[in-house]
């Protein structure tokens, strides 16, 4: 094998193998549960032996972790242009990711220590969260917005910490007014942001 093919190889079978294993594992913990899925379960769904799932994660939570990881924000709200509105559609999206069936299952996966000894899946999960929001914050200053928003820390520690505190531990009443009501506690806060 020359230089060359090797490294298209990424774009290719491998490629083709994680898309295909991703998907069957999103179908089947929507529909079973993570509870009640196997790796032989998704290898079948994938079309793929299970050697293969075994070889390349092992055990069904790295491959959730990796799942979660590997899921991208393409179908994330555009912004708007207004502070309140863009920080709503964020939070509400990020709670209908966190909801959706299998959502807290791929959370925690990507998040556990036995997955993760280095903690490295806690920061990748911190780090993607983020930057859902740091555009909107971004883009506010350079508007010049006044008051000034808030600070990304802020905008972790009071709108999306407690959306997956009450998801993640099933609390009625976590719906799309409870996220605006987050939003307009840090929105409508006088003073300058930390």
């Amino acid at each position: 094998m020359n230089a060359d093919a090797s490294t298209k190889r990424p774009g290719g079978r491998s490629a083709r193998v994680r898309t295909a294993v991703h998907s069957a594992a999103v179908a089947l913990v929507a529909e079973r549960g993570a509870d009640q899925v196997t790796l032989p379960a998704v290898a079948q769904r994938a079309g793929v032996n299970s050697s293969t799932l075994y070889r390349r994660w092992g055990t069904l939570a790295a491959l959730l972790a990796d799942v979660a990881k590997h899921r991208g924000d393409a179908d994330a709200p555009p912004l708007v242009g207004d502070l309140r509105t863009d920080l709503e559609n964020q939070a509400i999206w990020t709670l209908a990711e966190l909801s959706r069936p299998g959502g807290v299952a791929f959370f925690r996966a990507e998040v556990a220590p036995d997955i993760d000894e280095r903690r490295d899946g806690l920061r990748e999960c911190l780090r993607r969260v983020s930057e859902r929001f740091r555009p909107v914050l971004d883009t506010a200053r350079e508007r010049g917005d006044a008051p000034p928003p808030p600070s990304l820390e802020q905008v972790l520690d009071r709108i999306v910490a407690p959306i997956y505190f009450r998801v993640v531990f099933s609390i009625p009443g976590t719906d799309e007014a409870y996220v605006r009501e987050l939003v307009a506690g840090v929105v409508e806060e006088e003073g300058p942001s930390v």
